[in-house]
């Protein structure tokens, strides 16, 4: 269970939304909050792989086909 306060602006542009669609403001921000999640969940993971020292492969050697396991 998640409570949230939202600007007063904000939640009316969520409100509106959900009564000209139908659907519910849960609905709608269960739908924001996963996508941001993911793009955050992709930045960090991009993070924390370009702080580690591990091989990395160039494009036009990736596009060659190279051995990714040596």
């Amino acid at each position: 269970m998640l409570a949230l306060h939202l600007p007063a602006d904000i939640e009316q542009r969520l409100n509106t939304l959900a009564e000209k669609t139908g659907r519910s403001t849960t609905s709608y921000a269960q739908e924001a909050i996963e996508l941001h999640l993911t793009d955050l969940e992709d930045a960090s993971m991009a993070t924390d792989r370009l702080a580690t020292t591990s091989k990395r492969w160039t494009q036009a050697e990736l596009e060659a086909g190279v051995d990714l396991e040596s």
